[in-house]
């Protein structure tokens, strides 16, 4: 199969991503006997006034939102709502670190065991349902009206083509994550709307911005931010830190840092999307976060477990992550009342799904090393990214 680059907006327009060329496929529909719920448990369907039958089993979930952290007080709010609405249902919580939680869940399902489901971000999706660490949950989720109004990037985000298969549910979609200009606020009242806007304020000094030294954005723009004065580093946490201190005013980031910022700028802090670029506006990566099941169940703890994950991000649930912990609702039904969250909500909407091909993961390191080459070096940016596809593209034996 043929691919492509595709070129998406970042800051100056272009982002670099692999792509497969092809004719897309939509999902699977579900089979005749699908046991799919309807609806998500505690909700009821449409025209009917019969609530939905109650959840009864056990099962043991993990998460790594950190203990005592606003992720972690609204998990356990919706927990409590869950349980009280299922009596018979008992869920198991178990915390894993999150630099181990994805190692331990490989492990623990290649011995044939493992918790029945935990919640992470889409980042090795694809990888996961390539090797079967997690289940297809098509069967269940394909026409689900539970998913109904769901934005689309959230619902291509918990998506993966195995092959030559249609694109199948691998995850229960529960929240977004993409970047976005965090800015102060009182030292730039009017933020650069676009890429041209930006560079302008970046050379007069009006705009103080911090670029995380990373390969999503057009490396020939990159070149010039720098030349002006952007400040650039490939440390995350010195740049959080620049900002936070005021030794810049604006910095290209994502909604893990709201609690922080917060704390260090209090109501100077302020975002918007990334400016625009020539092509249009900025599409950054969108991440979904969501709920993966363990492929060693049988079928019905299964479906008790998918129920489980539609009750925890059901419009009355999310509604707490939303308002506890600033999670980006995959569903846009979900009222968002706060500014800041409302920036990542317009960011996340506007970005594309992150890839889930294996050609995907032989990007980072030919496209990580050009963009240093320009950045640090100076080198031509249309011969590094060149030389970087050559690279890619024999990593994935094209």
């Amino acid at each position: 199969m043929k691919k492509q680059l595709r070129l998406a907006g970042i800051v100056a327009g272009v982002a670099i991503i692999a792509a497969a060329c092809g004719p897309s496929a939509g999902s699977a529909a579900p089979p005749a006997d699908s046991t799919a719920p309807s609806v998500a448990p505690g909700s009821v369907a449409p025209g009917s006034e019969a609530p939905p039958a109650a959840l009864e089993g056990e099962v043991t979930l993990w998460h790594s939102y950190g203990s005592g952290g606003g992720e972690t007080g609204a998990l356990t709010t919706v927990l409590d709502q869950v349980r009280a609405a299922n009596p018979g249902l008992t869920i198991n919580v178990v915390e894993q670190p999150f630099d181990q939680i994805f190692t331990k869940w490989r492990t623990d399902v290649a011995a044939g065991e493992g918790a029945d489901m935990f919640i992470a971000p889409n980042d090795d999706l694809g990888k996961d349902a390539r090797e079967e660490s997690i289940a297809n949950l098509d069967e269940y989720l394909a026409g689900n009206a539970a998913l109904d109004g769901y934005l689309p990037v959230a619902l291509d985000g918990s998506k993966v083509a195995v092959g030559d298969a249609a694109p199948a549910f691998y995850m229960v979609p529960e929240s977004l994550k993409a970047v976005a200009l965090w800015y102060d606020k009182a030292a730039v009242p009017t933020p650069p709307t676009t890429s041209d806007e930006l560079l302008a304020a970046v050379k007069d000094g009006s705009v103080k911005i911090g670029i995380n030294q990373g390969v999503y954005e057009a490396f020939a723009y990159l070149k010039e931010l720098k030349d002006a004065g952007a400040t650039f580093n490939t440390d995350g946490n010195a740049l959080k830190t620049d900002f936070q201190t005021g030794k810049i005013n604006a910095i290209i980031d994502g909604p893990w840092q709201t609690a922080d910022f917060r704390t260090a700028l209090a109501d100077k802090l302020a975002v918007t999307t990334i400016p625009a670029g020539p092509s249009g506006p900025a599409n950054p990566f969108t991440g979904t976060d969501g709920w993966y099941v363990n492929p060693n169940l049988d079928p019905a703890q299964q479906a008790l477990a998918v129920n489980v994950a539609l009750a925890l991000t059901a419009p009355a649930a999310e509604q707490v992550f939303v308002d506890d912990a600033g999670h980006v609702p995959a569903n846009p039904a979900v009222t968002i009342s706060d500014p800041i969250t409302q920036g990542f909500a317009d960011a996340a909407a506007a970005g594309l799904p992150r890839p889930q091909n294996a050609e995907f993961g032989n990007w980072w390191g030919p496209f990580g090393d050009a963009l240093n080459k320009v950045i640090d070096t100076g080198a031509d940016p249309a011969t590094a990214v060149a030389d970087a596809c050559k690279l890619m593209n024999e990593a994935s034996g094209l």
